[in-house]
């Protein structure tokens, strides 16, 4: 695949999501120790795709605090300050690698209308990024529900923990035709 080649409506988005200082600074309660390698398999990938098919998420801590949400922030208050906080801010060079401005969403799975609306009904989407037992997991679910084709690019994706990664990548190796397993080597070397 070739940043060059025209887009079409088979030709797969990349889906990067939440690479933001809260997952991947070390000093964050929330980094992720597998992030600067999944880190350097995106910018692989996203060199591969173009910034014309690359999404960047973001979650932002914007949830009412009225629902379970509030309880969520209460048990970790390092994470409970604005939006505009450094700690939601991507992690340098990101930006880049899109041209689209960022899918920002309170919630931890990003697929929704503001996605949907980018990609369109039924899109094939390479997903990756942080963290592979949350954010990643219940994007990929709601995705695929939705009817999108979605291959989890696994060490393109970083986890909380090496066990939280397996059971994560076990649980969506679960939803074939709709959700499959790839490496950054078997992306690359095409379908």
């Amino acid at each position: 695949m070739s940043a060059a080649e025209p887009a079409t409506d088979r030709e797969p988005w990349l889906l990067v999501v939440d690479a933001q200082r809260i997952f991947a600074d070390p000093a964050s309660d929330w980094a992720s120790p597998f992030w600067e390698g999944a880190w350097e398999r995106i910018r692989e990938l996203a060199a591969a795709v173009g910034p014309e098919r690359t999404l960047l998420t973001r979650w932002l801590p914007t949830a009412d605090r009225s629902t379970a949400w509030g309880d969520y922030f209460a048990a970790w208050p390092f994470a409970d300050v604005p939006a505009t906080d450094p700690l939601y801010a991507l992690v340098d060079g990101a930006a880049e690698l899109s041209a689209h401005p960022t899918i920002d969403e309170p919630s931890f799975g990003k697929w929704g209308p503001q996605l949907a609306g980018v990609v369109g009904h039924a899109p094939q989407l390479l997903v990756t990024g942080v963290s592979t037992d949350c954010c990643v997991i219940t994007t990929v679910l709601a995705a695929a529900d939705a009817g999108a084709h979605v291959a989890v690019v696994a060490d393109a994706c970083a986890a909380s923990a090496a066990e939280n990664a397996t059971a994560a990548l076990h649980t969506m190796s679960l939803f074939p035709p709709q959700v499959d397993l790839r490496s950054t080597a078997e992306v690359l070397a095409g379908p």
